[in-house]
C-alpha cells in the first residue's frame, strides 16, 4: 500500500521539480560519475559529514529501532504494547526534528551551533534513558526528545552539498547516505554480539543493556568533537567570507 501511494507522489515530483539547463556538450559513460564520486570521497569534509550523521543516527537506529522494545521489556518490565508505542515515539520525533532543526539552521545562518546543541541534548537524553530511574519523566517524552534531537543528523546532508562542487550535489547526497547507513549496517551485529556476551547468552537485564550501549554515549560525544572540525557553511559564514576585508583598497595614510 505504501508503494502504491508513492506512485502519484513520484508523478507529482516529476512535474514539480525544476528542470536543470542542459549542458552544451555532455559526456556519457561511467567516467564522469566515478570522477564525481572520487572528488566527494577524497574531501575530508565529506567524511566528517558522514561520520557525524552516522554517530548521531546510530542511537536511534540500532538502540531504538532494533533493541528499543526489548530494552523496555527486559530492562524496565514495560508491557509489549506500551514498549512498541514508546519506541515508535523516536521516529515521530524525527518528523518534528528534521524540518525544525533544518529551518533553525537557515534562520540563524549557522549549521554547527544547531548540530552541536542537538547532539548535546541527544547525549543527555540517551544517558537518562540508559541510567536514569524509570517513571521520572512523562511517558514517551524521552523517546520523543531523542527523536527530535537526532533529527540533526540531517544537517550534515546539507553541509556535504555545500562543501563540494554544486554539480556534485546528487553524488554528495549518495555518499553521505552510504557512509551513514554503512555505520549502522556494520555496527548492528557488533552491538548484538556485545549484548550476547554481556548477558552470557542468558536472560538479559538492565545492566547488560547499559554495558552494551554505553559506547553510544561516546559516539555522540565524538560527533560533537568532529563537528568542531567541520567547516561552517551557513549563510552568515558565506557572507563573511565573500565580504571584502575591512580597509581593503583604501589608500595608505
Amino acid at each position: 500500500m505504501s508503494g502504491i501511494a508513492g506512485i502519484p507522489i513520484a508523478i507529482l515530483l516529476f512535474f514539480l521539480i525544476p528542470k536543470q539547463e542542459k549542458k552544451a556538450k555532455g559526456q556519457g559513460g561511467l567516467g564522469p560519475a566515478l570522477r564525481a564520486m572520487g572528488s566527494v570521497f577524497i574531501n575530508p569534509q565529506s567524511l566528517l559529514c558522514g561520520l557525524i550523521a552516522g554517530l548521531i543516527f546510530i542511537p536511534t537506529t540500532i538502540f531504538d529501532m532494533v533493541w528499543g522494545v526489548r530494552f523496555l521489556q527486559e530492562g524496565h518490565d514495560v508491557p509489549y504494547e506500551v514498549a512498541v508505542l514508546r519506541s515508535a515515539a523516536v521516529p515521530f520525533g524525527w518528523i518534528i526534528g528534521c524540518p525544525l532543526l533544518g529551518w533553525l539552521t537557515d534562520r540563524i545562518g549557522r549549521r554547527k551551533p544547531v548540530l552541536i546543541g542537538a547532539a548535546i541534548v541527544l547525549l543527555v537524553t540517551l544517558g537518562v534513558m540508559l541510567y536514569g530511574p524509570p517513571g521520572v519523566f512523562p511517558p514517551y517524552s524521552l523517546a520523543l526528545v531523542a527523536g527530535v534531537a537526532s533529527g540533526a543528523a540531517m544537517i550534515p546532508y546539507t553541509v556535504i552539498k555545500e562543501v563540494n562542487r554544486p554539480e556534485h550535489s546528487g553524488t554528495a547526497t549518495g555518499v553521505i547516505n552510504f557512509l551513514n547507513f554503512s555505520l549502522t549496517a556494520l555496527l548492528g551485529p557488533v552491538f548484538a554480539g556485545w549484548l550476547t556476551e554481556a548477558s552470557g547468552g542468558g536472560d538479559r537485564q538492565l545492566a547488560h543493556y547499559q554495558e552494551t550501549f554505553q559506547p553510544l554515549l561516546y559516539g555522540v560525544a565524538l560527533a560533537i568533537v568532529l563537528t568542531l572540525l567541520l567547516r561552517e557553511t551557513g549563510a552568515k559564514a558565506r557572507k563573511s567570507t565573500e565580504a571584502p576585508a575591512i580597509g581593503a583598497g583604501l589608500p595608505a595614510e
